[in-house]
């Protein structure tokens, strides 16, 4: 049985030894760069943990986990461009060390470059392999659409932001489990299963995510909390404050993410009252406590012995025990 780790260093080992065409540079260049910057490559290496649930060999799970990661990092490099986002795992997005319309075009390129890879499989799965990640592809841009439809809502549910989180976040996640596991030899039901056991968790860490973002303690969490109140995104958070708050705290969180308050630290801390207030941390924590116990019920659902599914349950309590 692979390790995360072993899994991960042969995506790693995989995306370094990539051929990509030296010229036109200005397109294949901005490629190199963005698969170069690192990054956890937590999908294909869930693609490749999949498959070994189901048997040793998983040479048929690399290249289609290798497709997973570039049309990941195709998407970052399309939504960076459309947040206007400079900086990217420490180093400027595409667009700013090159120009938008060649984040554009390099960005097109690997959405290609993607689907080719995603097609070096067994012919025996090929079909159900790429509809998933059609279908999956489609869902994420539907995702970013509702993400940037929220902006300028007021009246987002919480059913509509989890829908939304689910398409843009974690059906990838979902997609590379059940992917892995379908180029592992996986049975119908049980690479449904690990779908679904993705979906949750993924549902769960974006969760967390926007939990830590406000109450999380900096020095562990890697990066300035309040960015998500600063910036006015619509969580998980938000949404329910405005649901539960009282009218006046109602009214005063509106006008805070109207984007007219001036001092960014007295935001963060009068946003933090209401949530306070609203109970809402406790909440956050709650709701996402309820997806991981989801995500948990679909892996002990799996007809595989225990410790095939070992990394994969060490992986899921390493995420929610970051939380707290």
């Amino acid at each position: 049985m692979l390790r995360f780790e072993d899994a991960q260093k042969l995506i790693s080992d995989e995306i370094e030894r990539l051929e990509i065409p030296a010229t036109p540079a200005g397109l294949y260049e901005p490629v190199r760069y963005i698969l170069s910057n690192g990054g956890k490559r937590l999908r294909p290496t869930l693609a490749v943990l999949a498959a070994n649930m189901f048997g040793d060999n998983v040479s048929g799970a690399i290249k289609p986990a290798i497709g997973i990661e570039i049309f990941h990092n195709f998407t970052l490099l399309h939504d960076d461009l459309m947040d206007n986002a400079g900086i990217r795992r420490g180093n400027p997005t595409v667009h700013v060390k090159w120009n938008p319309d060649v984040a554009i075009l390099s960005g097109d390129a690997m959405s290609i470059m993607a689907h080719r890879f995603i097609s070096y499989c067994d012919e025996k799965v090929m079909k159900r392999v790429l509809d998933i990640f059609n279908q999956t592809a489609i869902e994420v841009c539907e995702g970013q659409m509702m993400d940037m439809d929220f902006e300028g809502r007021d009246d987002v549910s919480e059913d509509e932001y989890i829908r939304m989180i689910e398409l843009k976040t974690s059906v990838l996640i979902a997609a590379s489990l059940e992917i892995g596991a379908i180029t592992g030899g996986a049975g119908e039901k049980e690479a449904a299963a690990l779908y679904d056991f993705g979906r949750n968790l993924g549902i769960a860490f974006q969760l967390q995510d926007d939990y830590l973002d406000t109450f999380g303690d900096t020095s562990t969490f890697g990066k300035k909390v309040g960015n998500d109140i600063i910036t006015n995104k619509k969580t998980y958070l938000v949404i329910t404050a405005l649901k539960e708050a009282s009218e006046n705290d109602r009214q005063r969180l509106l006008d805070l993410y109207s984007g007219e308050q001036a001092d960014a630290d007295d935001k963060v801390r009068e946003v933090l009252g209401i949530f306070n207030r609203c109970n809402i941390g406790k909440k956050t924590r709650a709701k996402t406590e309820d997806y991981f116990g989801k995500a948990y019920e679909r892996l002990r659902a799996i007809n595989v012995p225990g410790e095939r599914k070992k990394v994969l349950d060490d992986f899921s309590r390493t995420l929610i025990n970051r939380n707290y």
